[in-house]
Formats: structure tokens, C-alpha cells, sequence
């Protein structure tokens, strides 16, 4: 007997049976969980289509397609049949991200319609915690970035935006997009800075966040301030809130060669439980 598998755009009214498979790694699925929660699924309100894979009628797999491309829970069929979706509606994203293995099969099924890619990390150790050591100190100087201070604290979010990915977020609209977000973390109490004389010292944001887990990003030490240790008792004050009033796993993902980043997030507590993949264009 042939079992039936379809895919297609979901419905506003299936957000029940799109939580269902968003929990069943609440770490991995933080980033998109976080937006159905607060969206739902209608693709104007989410900011892009939340594709289904369906199998024999059930909901098995799902796909984000908006400014990024990211598989949730899909196996490798269903990665086929995303890459086939998006291959006929043409590249309208600037990254493909999620779990390594499902990452890598859409794009090895999209890269002879898309590629080249500009970058492509193809591990980034997906990183937790459910706790902070007690023997690191949080640093005192650590606080909520306030919603009067969006001129302090862009800089040094274009900044990190600019070494991580390569590119200014300022291009092409000028930094709306992006400014909107920063503004929407700081409102949302959910942005965390060391500021010294005007400055941004250390920076990081909580950016997604479910009740079941929550993803800590945009993680950056002024230049001239770097091997100080600043990176990790200010990682130890922002874990410590994000454990204690938002969710009760912490997340991360970082780039493999990143070793000195990678080493201060051991030192708070994180361990490696995954692995992440980003193609950039």
C-alpha cells in the first residue's frame, strides 16, 4: 500500500498541529517556535509562508520560508520536496539555516537553481545549558539596554551583525528592517549591554524565546576589549536572567572555528548538543 505525501502552504488554523511538531525539539525549533507563537501563521503577521510535509494526512515536517529558509523536524524526503517547492518559487531569502542534516539536503537539491552560495558553514555546534556555574561571577556592569538608548547600542549591533555575516545590515534599506528589530529586543526587555562612557563594551540579546526554551544571540566584545574574559561574566549575567525569568534551556549556535568563542560558552555551561548549518547569499 502507498502512503500519500503532500506539501503545502499551512492554514491560520493549524497552529496546534504546527506546535506539535515545533515541540518536539524545543532547542533546535526556537527560532521559528518563537514566531509562530507570537504570529501564528498567517504569512503577513509571520513574515513569510510556513510550508507542511505531509504524511498519510498527518503533519510530519515543516519549512519557514521567509527572510530565511529553515526546516523544522524534516526528514530527508521531506527536505526533497521542500528544496523542490522552493526551487520553483525562486530565491527570495538571503540564508538557508537549521539542523545540519536537513540544511545540507535542500541545499545540495537547490544549489544547481541558486548557487553559488557567498558563505557556507557547514557546522555550527548547536549549544545549552540549564544552568550557569556558580563560580563564575556575573558582571555587575551587565544590564537591560532602555528603549531611550537605541543610539547607544546600534553601533555596536551593526558591528557584530557586519564581522558575523559579512554584510552590512544597513544596505538596501538602509538599516529599517534591522533597526526595527533591535528596537523590537530592546522593548521586549530582551537586549544586554556592558556600557562604559556612551559605549557598548559587550553586547547580547535574547532573540527567540518559547516556554520551552530560549536562544541567545548577537553575542560581541568591542575589538580593543577582546582576551579580557569580558565575553564570559557577561554571557553569565545575560544566562542567568535568561534561565531564571524567560525559559529553562539557554541556546546558541557559533561557527566551528570560532574557538575562542566556543570555549568561553563551555566555561558559562553550555555543551554541544547539535549541530547548525547556514548557507548565506
Amino acid at each position: 500500500m502507498l502512503t500519500t505525501t503532500t506539501t503545502r502552504v499551512l492554514e491560520p488554523g493549524e497552529i496546534d498541529a504546527a506546535l506539535a511538531v515545533l515541540d518536539r525539539d524545543p532547542v533546535s525549533n526556537a527560532f521559528v517556535a518563537a514566531r509562530v507563537r507570537v504570529a501564528g501563521l498567517d504569512p503577513w503577521r509571520l513574515g513569510g509562508e510556513m510550508w507542511g510535509w505531509y504524511n498519510g494526512g498527518r503533519l510530519e515536517s515543516l519549512c519557514y520560508a521567509g527572510a530565511n529558509l529553515v526546516p523544522v523536524c524534516a526528514t530527508s524526503e521531506a527536505a526533497r520536496a521542500f528544496a523542490d517547492r522552493a526551487r520553483r518559487a525562486g530565491r527570495r531569502c538571503s540564508s538557508i539555516v537549521g539542523p545540519a542534516e536537513a540544511t545540507a539536503e535542500l541545499w545540495s537539491r537547490l544549489e544547481p537553481a541558486w548557487g553559488p552560495a557567498r558563505e557556507i558553514r557547514a557546522r555550527q555546534p548547536l549549544m545549552a545549558t540549564r544552568t550557569c556555574p556558580p563560580d563564575i561571577p556575573p558582571d555587575p556592569l551587565v544590564r537591560r539596554i532602555r528603549k531611550d538608548e537605541m543610539e547607544v547600542i546600534m553601533p555596536a549591533c551593526v558591528a557584530m551583525f557586519t564581522e558575523e555575516v559579512g554584510v552590512s545590515p544597513l544596505v538596501g534599506d538602509g538599516g529599517l528592517l534591522y533597526q526595527a528589530r533591535v528596537a523590537e529586543l530592546v522593548s521586549a526587555g530582551r537586549s544586554f549591554a556592558r556600557v562604559e562612557d556612551g559605549r557598548v563594551i559587550f553586547k547580547a540579546e535574547i532573540g527567540a524565546a518559547t516556554p520551552g526554551a530560549c536562544q541567545i544571540q548577537g553575542v560581541w566584545v568591542a575589538p580593543e576589549y577582546r582576551g579580557r574574559g569580558l565575553s564570559v561574566t557577561g554571557m553569565a549575567a545575560v544566562l542567568r536572567y535568561a534561565l531564571r525569568e524567560v525559559a529553562p534551556v539557554a541556546s546558541l549556535y557559533v561557527n566551528d572555528f570560532n574557538t575562542a568563542a566556543r570555549a568561553a560558552y563551555r566555561r558559562v555551561g553550555f555543551q554541544e548538543i547539535g549541530s547548525f548549518m547556514s548557507v548565506l547569499f
